[in-house]
């Protein structure tokens, strides 16, 4: 559905007592910039859009947002202005060569009080930028769970310790491995070539003090487990870090909900 440039502002001005909205396959034109304000709305979904940016201007009682498949842009999906209870943010994407890599302590550097976040990568490609814990302890210095969905399989985990390395208050971390080809983009080799959906590469990085201890996570979970050197060798990192570690649940892979189907 295509709405005029002011259609979605007006009705959010017109129902002043709104809590929950999702825009699922809407705009207001190719590369539109979609810009909200609201006293009241708590929760924000957003799919399939083919908006160049959202931008949360004045959402003061914004607790949770959820932004999925954004379209293509050079520019961050999200800009956040005013979210001061914005603490559960989610991100979905199918990834390809041309996905514009994110920049959390950029991303998130305007929202502080960060709990949750939950980062869907749909089997494809790994759009996050690991960074250093100086830039992004900042912005996850009060993250407590961290969801990272549907990592390719066959690629290494170790990308992920950036994340403890910033949060120093994690306590959860679940991590699902899974090729899934309900979320992948076809299955033929010559149409992800020719779409820019490459080959699996591991994510680049390196521990910036090896020696470093994590005291608050104590849960580590796992879905697409297999006993295969990546796993192992992931889970004893996170043991020789995360020294006050109480649980490790590890599990098959999913059953998808759609199709049934176990990969």
């Amino acid at each position: 559905m295509r709405f005029g440039e002011l259609d979605i502002p007006n009705i959010l001005s017109t129902c002043k007592l709104l809590d929950s909205l999702r825009l699922s396959h809407c705009d207001s034109g190719m590369n539109s910039l979609l810009q909200l304000e609201h006293a009241q709305l708590t929760e924000l979904e957003v799919d399939y859009g083919k908006f160049e940016i959202v931008e949360l201007t004045c959402l003061p009682k914004l607790q949770r947002v959820s932004y999925k498949r954004w379209f293509y842009s050079e520019k961050d999906p999200l800009l956040f202005g005013f979210v001061p209870h914005l603490s559960k943010p989610r991100l979905a994407k199918s990834g390809s060569l041309s996905t514009r890599t994110v920049v959390l302590s950029q991303l998130l550097g305007n929202v502080p009080s960060i709990s949750d976040l939950h980062l869907d990568f749909e089997s494809e490609k790994i759009w996050v930028l690991p960074e250093s814990p100086e830039l992004l302890r900042p912005v996850l210095s009060k993250l407590q769970l961290v969801i990272l969905d549907n990592l390719p399989e066959g690629c290494d985990l170790a990308w992920t310790m950036f994340i403890l390395e910033a949060a120093p208050s994690l306590k959860e971390l679940c991590i699902t491995v899974w090729d899934h080809w309900c979320n992948m983009l076809m299955r033929d080799k010559e149409f992800r070539e020719r779409n820019g959906y490459c080959e699996k590469v591991d994510v680049e990085w390196k521990p910036h003090a090896p020696d470093f201890k994590h005291k608050n996570l104590v849960k580590l979970t796992i879905y697409g487990f297999q006993p295969d050197d990546i796993f192992v060798g992931f889970i004893s990192c996170v043991m020789e870090h995360a020294v006050n570690m109480a649980e490790i649940c590890l599990h098959d892979t999913k059953v998808c909900l759609c199709c049934g189907d176990v990969d």
